[in-house]
Protein backbone atom coordinates (compact mmCIF):
# COMPACT_ATOMS: atom_id res chain seq x y z
CA UNK A 1 0.00 0.00 0.00
CA UNK A 2 2.73 2.48 0.96
CA UNK A 3 4.67 1.55 -2.20
CA UNK A 4 1.69 2.65 -4.27
CA UNK A 5 0.55 5.73 -2.35
CA UNK A 6 3.84 6.74 -0.72
CA UNK A 7 4.63 7.03 2.97
CA UNK A 8 2.97 10.39 3.66
CA UNK A 9 -0.38 10.11 5.40
CA UNK A 10 -2.70 13.02 6.20
CA UNK A 11 -3.84 12.98 9.81
CA UNK A 12 -7.10 14.94 9.89
CA UNK A 13 -8.47 14.98 13.42
CA UNK A 14 -12.03 15.48 14.61
CA UNK A 15 -10.91 18.64 16.36
CA UNK A 16 -9.54 20.03 13.10
CA UNK A 17 -12.71 19.02 11.22
CA UNK A 18 -14.79 20.95 13.77
CA UNK A 19 -12.50 23.97 13.53
CA UNK A 20 -12.72 23.89 9.73
CA UNK A 21 -16.54 23.56 9.96
CA UNK A 22 -16.40 20.31 8.03
CA UNK A 23 -18.39 18.84 10.91
CA UNK A 24 -21.20 20.42 12.91
CA UNK A 25 -20.40 21.77 16.43
CA UNK A 26 -22.19 19.98 19.26
CA UNK A 27 -23.32 20.19 22.85
CA UNK A 28 -22.93 17.18 25.11
CA UNK A 29 -25.16 16.27 28.06
CA UNK A 30 -24.19 13.21 30.14
CA UNK A 31 -27.19 12.21 32.28
CA UNK A 32 -26.77 10.11 35.42
CA UNK A 33 -29.34 7.34 35.95
CA UNK A 34 -29.91 5.49 39.23
CA UNK A 35 -30.82 1.81 39.43
CA UNK A 36 -34.13 0.66 40.94
CA UNK A 37 -34.02 -1.49 44.10
CA UNK A 38 -34.53 -4.65 42.04
CA UNK A 39 -31.85 -3.63 39.56
CA UNK A 40 -29.49 -2.78 42.41
CA UNK A 41 -29.92 -6.28 43.91
CA UNK A 42 -29.10 -7.91 40.58
CA UNK A 43 -26.21 -5.48 39.98
CA UNK A 44 -24.82 -6.32 43.42
CA UNK A 45 -25.02 -10.09 42.84
CA UNK A 46 -23.40 -9.83 39.41
CA UNK A 47 -20.63 -7.62 40.76
CA UNK A 48 -19.90 -10.14 43.53
CA UNK A 49 -19.67 -12.97 41.00
CA UNK A 50 -17.48 -10.89 38.66
CA UNK A 51 -15.18 -9.98 41.56
CA UNK A 52 -14.89 -13.64 42.54
CA UNK A 53 -14.15 -14.71 38.96
CA UNK A 54 -11.65 -11.88 38.46
CA UNK A 55 -9.85 -13.02 41.59
CA UNK A 56 -9.57 -16.49 40.13
CA UNK A 57 -8.17 -14.94 36.92
CA UNK A 58 -5.25 -13.29 38.72
CA UNK A 59 -7.15 -10.00 39.07
CA UNK A 60 -7.55 -9.61 35.30
CA UNK A 61 -10.68 -8.24 33.62
CA UNK A 62 -9.72 -9.82 30.31
CA UNK A 63 -12.67 -11.83 29.08
CA UNK A 64 -10.59 -14.97 28.78
CA UNK A 65 -13.09 -17.26 30.45
CA UNK A 66 -16.60 -17.88 29.17
CA UNK A 67 -17.93 -17.54 32.71
CA UNK A 68 -16.50 -14.05 33.16
CA UNK A 69 -17.61 -12.99 29.69
CA UNK A 70 -21.18 -14.12 30.40
CA UNK A 71 -21.26 -12.21 33.70
CA UNK A 72 -19.93 -9.03 32.10
CA UNK A 73 -22.52 -9.29 29.32
CA UNK A 74 -25.32 -9.72 31.89
CA UNK A 75 -24.10 -6.70 33.82
CA UNK A 76 -23.73 -4.66 30.62
CA UNK A 77 -27.30 -5.47 29.57
CA UNK A 78 -28.61 -4.58 33.02
CA UNK A 79 -26.94 -1.18 32.76
CA UNK A 80 -28.04 -0.67 29.15
CA UNK A 81 -31.71 -1.32 29.91
CA UNK A 82 -31.99 0.30 33.35
CA UNK A 83 -35.60 1.35 33.90
CA UNK A 84 -34.64 4.91 34.77
CA UNK A 85 -33.33 5.48 31.23
CA UNK A 86 -36.76 5.18 29.62
CA UNK A 87 -38.25 7.47 32.24
CA UNK A 88 -35.49 10.04 31.76
CA UNK A 89 -35.86 9.87 27.97
CA UNK A 90 -39.57 10.64 28.29
CA UNK A 91 -38.90 13.65 30.53
CA UNK A 92 -36.25 15.00 28.12
CA UNK A 93 -38.45 14.61 25.04
CA UNK A 94 -41.68 15.90 26.60
CA UNK A 95 -40.77 19.56 25.91
CA UNK A 96 -39.51 18.49 22.46
CA UNK A 97 -42.69 16.80 21.23
CA UNK A 98 -42.80 19.00 18.14
CA UNK A 99 -39.12 18.50 17.32
CA UNK A 100 -37.76 16.41 14.46
CA UNK A 101 -34.55 14.54 13.57
CA UNK A 102 -34.17 12.72 16.91
CA UNK A 103 -32.12 9.52 16.95
CA UNK A 104 -32.40 7.11 19.90
CA UNK A 105 -29.88 4.30 20.50
CA UNK A 106 -31.25 1.48 22.68
CA UNK A 107 -29.72 -1.61 24.26
CA UNK A 108 -30.44 -5.13 23.01
CA UNK A 109 -31.90 -6.31 26.32
CA UNK A 110 -35.39 -6.38 27.82
CA UNK A 111 -37.20 -4.19 30.34
CA UNK A 112 -40.10 -4.87 32.68
CA UNK A 113 -43.49 -3.68 31.41
CA UNK A 114 -45.66 -1.22 33.32
CA UNK A 115 -47.86 -4.07 34.56
CA UNK A 116 -44.69 -5.85 35.79
CA UNK A 117 -46.14 -9.09 34.43
CA UNK A 118 -43.70 -9.67 31.60
CA UNK A 119 -40.68 -8.23 29.81
CA UNK A 120 -40.29 -6.62 26.40
CA UNK A 121 -37.34 -5.37 24.39
CA UNK A 122 -36.13 -1.92 25.39
CA UNK A 123 -36.48 -0.72 21.80
CA UNK A 124 -40.17 -1.71 21.82
CA UNK A 125 -40.77 -0.05 25.20
CA UNK A 126 -39.09 3.18 24.03
CA UNK A 127 -41.09 3.17 20.78
CA UNK A 128 -44.32 2.89 22.78
CA UNK A 129 -43.35 5.78 25.07
CA UNK A 130 -42.57 8.05 22.14
CA UNK A 131 -45.51 7.05 19.97
CA UNK A 132 -48.27 6.36 22.50
CA UNK A 133 -47.42 8.62 25.44
CA UNK A 134 -45.76 11.55 23.65
CA UNK A 135 -47.74 11.14 20.42
CA UNK A 136 -44.63 11.57 18.28
CA UNK A 137 -44.16 10.03 14.86
CA UNK A 138 -41.63 7.28 15.56
CA UNK A 139 -40.17 4.29 13.71
CA UNK A 140 -37.83 1.43 14.57
CA UNK A 141 -34.73 0.84 12.47
CA UNK A 142 -33.39 -2.64 13.18
CA UNK A 143 -31.71 -5.62 11.56
CA UNK A 144 -35.21 -7.01 10.92
CA UNK A 145 -36.17 -3.95 8.86
CA UNK A 146 -36.14 -4.86 5.11
CA UNK A 147 -33.45 -3.03 3.14
CA UNK A 148 -35.89 -1.21 0.86
CA UNK A 149 -37.91 -0.09 3.88
CA UNK A 150 -34.75 1.21 5.56
CA UNK A 151 -34.15 3.57 2.65
CA UNK A 152 -37.72 4.82 2.93
CA UNK A 153 -37.37 5.37 6.69
CA UNK A 154 -34.13 7.32 6.25
CA UNK A 155 -35.72 9.51 3.57
CA UNK A 156 -38.83 10.22 5.66
CA UNK A 157 -36.66 10.93 8.72
CA UNK A 158 -34.53 13.32 6.66
CA UNK A 159 -37.67 15.20 5.56
CA UNK A 160 -38.88 15.40 9.17
CA UNK A 161 -41.93 13.20 8.57
CA UNK A 162 -40.59 10.73 11.14
CA UNK A 163 -39.63 12.64 14.28
CA UNK A 164 -37.72 9.86 16.04
CA UNK A 165 -35.77 6.93 14.69
CA UNK A 166 -35.10 4.21 17.26
CA UNK A 167 -32.24 1.76 16.70
CA UNK A 168 -29.89 -0.63 18.49
CA UNK A 169 -26.72 -1.05 16.42
CA UNK A 170 -28.09 -0.97 12.87
CA UNK A 171 -27.06 2.68 12.37
CA UNK A 172 -23.52 2.28 13.71
CA UNK A 173 -21.71 1.59 10.45
CA UNK A 174 -22.18 2.49 6.82
CA UNK A 175 -25.31 4.62 7.27
CA UNK A 176 -25.36 8.40 7.03
CA UNK A 177 -28.30 10.51 8.16
CA UNK A 178 -26.78 14.00 8.22
CA UNK A 179 -30.11 15.63 9.10
CA UNK A 180 -29.94 14.16 12.64
CA UNK A 181 -29.89 17.01 15.14
CA UNK A 182 -30.24 15.16 18.42
CA UNK A 183 -29.03 11.77 19.65
CA UNK A 184 -30.11 10.04 22.85
CA UNK A 185 -27.67 7.26 23.73
CA UNK A 186 -29.42 4.90 26.15
CA UNK A 187 -26.85 2.17 25.61
CA UNK A 188 -23.24 2.12 24.44
CA UNK A 189 -20.57 -0.55 24.37
CA UNK A 190 -17.10 -0.07 25.85
CA UNK A 191 -15.70 -0.28 22.31
CA UNK A 192 -14.29 3.20 21.48
CA UNK A 193 -14.93 2.59 17.78
CA UNK A 194 -18.68 2.49 18.36
CA UNK A 195 -19.07 5.79 20.15
CA UNK A 196 -16.56 7.56 17.90
CA UNK A 197 -18.56 6.44 14.85
CA UNK A 198 -21.83 7.47 16.45
CA UNK A 199 -20.53 10.92 17.26
CA UNK A 200 -19.01 11.38 13.81
CA UNK A 201 -22.26 10.31 12.18
CA UNK A 202 -24.29 12.79 14.22
CA UNK A 203 -21.92 15.64 13.36
CA UNK A 204 -22.41 15.42 9.60
CA UNK A 205 -23.42 18.83 8.27
CA UNK A 206 -26.82 19.46 6.72
CA UNK A 207 -28.82 22.44 5.48
CA UNK A 208 -30.45 24.24 8.42
CA UNK A 209 -28.44 22.31 11.01
CA UNK A 210 -26.34 24.73 13.04
CA UNK A 211 -25.62 22.58 16.09
CA UNK A 212 -26.07 18.99 17.22
CA UNK A 213 -26.89 17.67 20.70
CA UNK A 214 -25.85 14.41 22.35
CA UNK A 215 -27.61 13.10 25.45
CA UNK A 216 -25.58 10.27 26.99
CA UNK A 217 -27.31 8.11 29.62
CA UNK A 218 -24.81 6.92 32.25
CA UNK A 219 -25.77 4.54 35.05
CA UNK A 220 -24.41 5.69 38.39
CA UNK A 221 -22.70 2.88 40.34
CA UNK A 222 -24.32 2.18 43.74
CA UNK A 223 -22.96 4.53 46.41
CA UNK A 224 -21.98 1.58 48.62
CA UNK A 225 -19.56 0.37 45.95
CA UNK A 226 -17.85 3.74 45.52
CA UNK A 227 -16.60 3.79 49.11
CA UNK A 228 -12.88 2.89 49.49
CA UNK A 229 -13.76 0.36 52.21
CA UNK A 230 -16.07 -1.59 49.91
CA UNK A 231 -14.71 -4.98 48.81
CA UNK A 232 -15.93 -4.07 45.31
CA UNK A 233 -14.36 -0.61 45.20
CA UNK A 234 -11.45 -1.59 42.94
CA UNK A 235 -13.69 -3.43 40.47
CA UNK A 236 -16.24 -0.60 40.42
CA UNK A 237 -13.43 1.86 39.83
CA UNK A 238 -12.15 -0.07 36.83
CA UNK A 239 -15.57 -0.69 35.28
CA UNK A 240 -16.87 2.85 35.74
CA UNK A 241 -13.50 4.21 34.63
CA UNK A 242 -14.24 2.81 31.15
CA UNK A 243 -17.58 4.59 31.14
CA UNK A 244 -16.04 7.84 32.29
CA UNK A 245 -13.39 7.66 29.56
CA UNK A 246 -16.18 7.72 26.98
CA UNK A 247 -17.83 10.68 28.68
CA UNK A 248 -14.56 12.63 28.75
CA UNK A 249 -13.93 11.82 25.08
CA UNK A 250 -17.37 13.15 24.12
CA UNK A 251 -17.01 16.23 26.32
CA UNK A 252 -13.49 17.08 25.15
CA UNK A 253 -14.61 18.71 21.90
CA UNK A 254 -18.12 19.79 22.88
CA UNK A 255 -19.03 23.48 23.01
CA UNK A 256 -20.06 23.05 26.65
CA UNK A 257 -17.21 20.65 27.50
CA UNK A 258 -16.35 21.87 31.00
CA UNK A 259 -19.90 22.18 32.29
CA UNK A 260 -20.82 18.82 30.74
CA UNK A 261 -18.61 17.08 33.29
CA UNK A 262 -19.82 18.99 36.36
CA UNK A 263 -22.32 16.34 37.40
CA UNK A 264 -19.70 13.58 37.26
CA UNK A 265 -16.88 15.22 39.21
CA UNK A 266 -18.05 13.89 42.58
CA UNK A 267 -18.10 10.31 41.26
CA UNK A 268 -14.70 10.77 39.64
CA UNK A 269 -13.24 11.98 42.93
CA UNK A 270 -14.90 9.25 45.02
CA UNK A 271 -13.48 6.56 42.76
CA UNK A 272 -10.09 8.25 42.67
CA UNK A 273 -10.17 8.60 38.90
CA UNK A 274 -8.35 11.92 38.96
CA UNK A 275 -5.94 10.63 36.31
CA UNK A 276 -8.84 10.76 33.86
CA UNK A 277 -8.89 14.43 32.93
CA UNK A 278 -9.99 16.41 29.94
CA UNK A 279 -7.64 18.69 28.07
CA UNK A 280 -9.47 21.88 27.20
Amino acid sequence: MTEYFGSTLVHYTLKKALEDKVLCPYRYYPKLVKLTDEEFDLYYELTKKIARTVGQNNNSLQESSKGLEALLIQRSRLIATAKGKSQLLQSLLTPLQQSTHNLIYCGDGTVETESEQFFERQIDAVTKILGRDLEMNVAKYTAETPLNHREELRARFGRGEIQCLVAIRCLDEGVDIPETKRAFILASSSNPRQFIQRRGRLLRTSLGKDIAEIFDFVVEPPTEMTHPNSPYYSLTRRLFGKELMRVIEFASLAINGSEALDGLLDLRDRLNLLDLTMEM
